[in-house]
C-alpha cells in the first residue's frame, strides 16, 4: 500500500476540474425542465474527451440532456455547458460527473481515468 500512495497522489495532480462544486438546479426557459450551468477545465495533456453523467444517491443514471454527452476539451482549455433535467427527475439527481475518456488508438497509453463529481444543492 505504501508504494501505491505516491502513485495516487501524482495521478490526482493531473486530473481535470469541474465547477461549481455544488451546482443549483433552477427552472429553465423550457416548461417542465430544470437547468444548471457548469464549467470544466482540462489539466490533462493526454486526454481530450470527457463524458458527462448525472446520477442518483445510489449511483444509478438519471436522464439528462446537454449539448454533448461526450465533449472534446483540449489541454489547458475551458468549456462552459448546461445540463437539463426533467422536473420529475430533479429529486433523484444528486451528482453530475465528468469522466475522462481514454483513447485506445494512441501509442501513449494512459493508465488512469479521472472522474470528477459535483453534488447538486438540495
Amino acid at each position: 500500500m505504501k508504494r501505491l500512495l505516491p502513485l495516487l497522489l501524482v495521478a490526482g495532480a493531473y486530473a481535470h476540474e469541474m465547477t461549481p462544486a455544488y451546482p443549483k438546479l433552477e427552472p429553465s426557459y423550457v416548461a417542465g425542465v430544470h437547468r444548471t450551468s457548469l464549467e470544466m477545465f482540462n489539466r490533462r495533456e493526454d486526454v481530450q474527451f470527457y463524458e458527462i453523467g448525472v446520477f442518483s444517491k445510489d449511483w444509478e443514471p438519471v436522464p439528462f440532456v446537454t449539448a454533448y454527452a461526450i465533449m472534446k476539451l483540449d489541454y489547458l482549455r475551458r468549456v462552459k455547458f448546461d445540463v437539463y433535467i426533467r422536473n420529475e427527475d430533479v429529486a433523484r439527481a444528486v451528482y453530475v460527473c465528468s469522466k475522462s475518456k481514454l483513447r485506445s488508438d494512441t501509442s501513449n497509453i494512459t493508465a488512469v481515468s479521472s472522474r470528477i463529481c459535483s453534488r447538486f444543492k438540495q
